[in-house]
């Protein structure tokens, strides 16, 4: 079996073990004022919270995947090293600047609630 069908059919048996749970979450018939949860602005904090935590883990995979791809060229072909190395600055800034933008929603979600 290929790791791709293994990673859909562990999401599929977890997905299946959650289902009959979230029954338990529906709405019960008092008001929604009344309820003592964290709302929807706590959730928005916490959900931005896991956005920044995937954002940075994976950025900084993909940064150390371009930086040893990068010296991995340079290593090949040291004819080519300025162009390699712009080519990988250039890949590193936009890396960099996708964590920024969801670090920057993640502060506006917590500093400033939408759902008010």
């Amino acid at each position: 079996m290929s790791k791709r069908s293994v990673l859909t059919c562990a999401v599929a048996l977890v997905a299946a073990a959650c289902a009959p749970d979230l029954v338990l979450f529906a709405q019960g018939a008092e008001p929604a004022a009344a309820s003592s949860g964290v709302g929807v602005a706590g959730w928005s904090i916490i959900t931005a919270g896991f956005a920044l935590a995937f954002a940075a883990g994976l950025g900084a995979l993909g940064q150390g995947k371009a930086v040893a791809s990068a010296a991995e060229a340079i290593a090949r072909n040291p004819g080519a090293t300025g162009d390699i190395r712009g080519a990988l600055l250039l890949g590193l800034v936009l890396i960099e600047s996708l964590v920024i933008y969801v670090l920057l929603i993640s502060l506006l979600l917590f500093f400033f609630n939408p759902f008010k």
